[in-house]
């Protein structure tokens, strides 16, 4: 007995379907929003040039003014200065609001004015003098002293006087500090009048030291 067989050809496999790929879609709140970031940093990169390049008018000191001396129009002159909005320096609007103080710190040519440097009360109290003493910066107490500090004067030995007395006590207000190159340091001091004589003495010999007991 045979059995009769049937030659099929190949038979291909199944086909998958293709994939339908979905397309992301684009909130619009969201791209609204990204079109407002970056025209605020536009804005605000802007903003930040301009603060740079601003340049404001301001006062300058145009000649020596010393301590203690009224201002006048011609010690001033108006400048041209980039971001000086930061240094606090007088507007030059405001001239005529600063001309007729009376400097209360030494004015050096070149530099902006600012009213921190001016004052409209006598530097000198009543039933006092001013005076300038020069010392060795090594005896200066403080780095830079400031108008409104409280010193204190002391006598030192004469080291030619078999007896010594004992030390001598001054009290004063700083004025000013000026400190030059290479030279003594130069403070001005409002003193009691009674005692300038005998600081002038000691300090011409050479026989003073100078305490700093309160800062302004």
């Amino acid at each position: 007995m045979s059995l009769a067989t049937r030659n099929s050809g190949p038979v291909d496999a199944p086909v998958a379907p293709p994939k339908v790929v979905r397309q992301r879609r684009t909130r619009p709140g969201l791209l609204g929003l990204a079109v407002l970031l970056i025209a605020l940093g536009g804005l605000g990169a802007a903003f930040a040039v301009t603060s740079v390049r601003a340049t404001g008018s301001y006062l300058a000191v145009a000649r020596p003014v010393e301590v203690g001396r009224i201002l006048a129009a011609d010690d001033l002159v108006s400048v041209q200065v980039s971001g000086g909005a930061g240094l606090s320096p007088v507007p030059a609007k405001k001239r005529d609001e600063v001309v007729g103080k009376r400097a209360a710190v030494s004015l050096v040519p070149g530099s902006l004015l600012t009213m921190a440097q001016l004052t409209d009360a006598p530097l000198l109290g009543q039933g006092q003098q001013q005076i300038a003493l020069g010392l060795e910066p090594s005896k200066v107490p403080a780095r830079k002293l400031h108008p409104g500090d409280k010193v204190l004067l002391v006598s030192t030995p004469d080291e030619d006087a078999d007896n010594q007395p004992s030390a001598t006590r001054f009290t004063a207000t700083v004025i000013d500090a000026v400190v030059p190159e290479n030279d003594d340091v130069v403070i001005y001091l409002a003193l009691a009048v009674r005692d300038v004589p005998a600081v002038v003495v000691l300090a011409a010999q050479d026989r003073i030291a100078l305490v700093l007991t309160e800062a302004a």
